[in-house]
């Protein structure tokens, strides 16, 4: 598979906005965003749907779809950001015409539940794209420094981003001990998990899996990580990066329950592969943003991840 990668932003360039899953609750928000990457030196422009809600989705399913083939198919677009996650992107995997999207390139944005836009990308597109902020939920209040410097900077230079530093607050906590190279996928737990089967999840053999997600709690987790070693997910990679799992804690205190923590341990502690945990990824306020795609290297002997190449030409 010839992995494309999206050119570079520029300043001045223009970028797309979309809502392929959920919309804001508070549309107000999407203004504040927007001021936010315009006062960098972007322009923008909304998809045609964005604002629109049909109960938890952002518009019907075709008028999300439509805006995602306007906007790869607008060949002044260099870059499409997602609004927010929440859910319905997985609905549009059989509605996109992916030749659309191969046939213009360019830089697509998200995490969460834009985890199965990304998948389906890299199958059927071959495109890589980038698991990281959102216009509302990063951008449209207090924008994390850690966040925006990592973003901006991956998407913006075609030089090797090379070794991530991270936060002291977010250093890992490791699994094991030991050094792979590979092309790292995945994102939300939940929605990697349901596109096992579909025929939208890239090839996992030798590849490097990261994971993540939000108020999941434990025996949700253990039912999803027993459908990946089922269907043999953990034999076929070569590493696993856990990001954060925010209130993935059984809250109430009188039932019984297992932590996250033990669920991990028992089915990620036994394998032969390295494993880290902690990642900063996720529903959290300073996250790295991750080059769907991309080959980088991953010790957690040192606790450090490395680029091997830029994610943008």
């Amino acid at each position: 598979m010839i992995i494309i990668k999206p050119n570079k932003l520029k300043k001045g360039d223009l970028i797309g906005i979309i809502s392929p899953a959920s919309s804001p609750g508070d549309l107000s928000l999407i203004k504040s965003g927007v001021q936010y990457i315009e006062g960098l030196g972007y322009h923008t422009i909304l998809g045609n749907n964005v604002g629109k809600s049909r109960g938890y989705l952002a518009g019907t399913d075709e008028e999300r779809a439509d805006d995602i083939h306007q906007m790869f198919a607008d060949k002044r677009v260099k870059a499409i950001f997602c609004l927010r996650g929440g859910y319905g992107a997985f609905r549009l995997l059989d509605k996109i015409d992916y030749k659309i999207i191969r046939n213009n390139p360019k830089i697509f944005i998200g995490f969460s539940e834009i985890t199965s836009l990304q998948m389906a990308f890299l199958r059927k597109a071959n495109l890589i794209t980038f698991a990281g902020p959102m216009v509302v939920p990063n951008f449209s209040k207090e924008v994390s420094t850690f966040t925006e410097e990592n973003f901006w900077r991956i998407i913006s230079s075609n030089k090797n981003p090379g070794r991530i530093i991270f936060p002291k607050i977010n250093r890992l906590s490791l699994l094991s001990s030991n050094e792979v190279s590979g092309i790292i996928i995945g994102g939300n737990l939940a929605v990697f998990t349901s596109l096992l089967g579909t025929g939208y999840l890239p090839d996992l053999k030798n590849k490097i899996l990261f994971l993540e997600d939000i108020s999941e709690p434990p025996y949700k987790i253990d039912r999803m990580f027993n459908q990946l070693r089922l269907n043999k997910v953990f034999k076929k990679v070569k590493g696993i990066i856990l990001g954060s799992f925010v209130d993935c804690n059984e809250s109430d205190v009188k039932k019984k329950t297992l932590s996250f923590e033990e669920v991990c341990d028992h089915y990620l502690s036994p394998l032969d592969i390295p494993v880290i945990r902690s990642f900063p990824h996720g529903h959290i306020k300073d996250i790295v943003t991750l080059p769907i795609g991309l080959k980088i290297k991953l010790n957690v002997t040192k606790g450090y991840l490395d680029f091997l190449e830029s994610g943008v030409s």
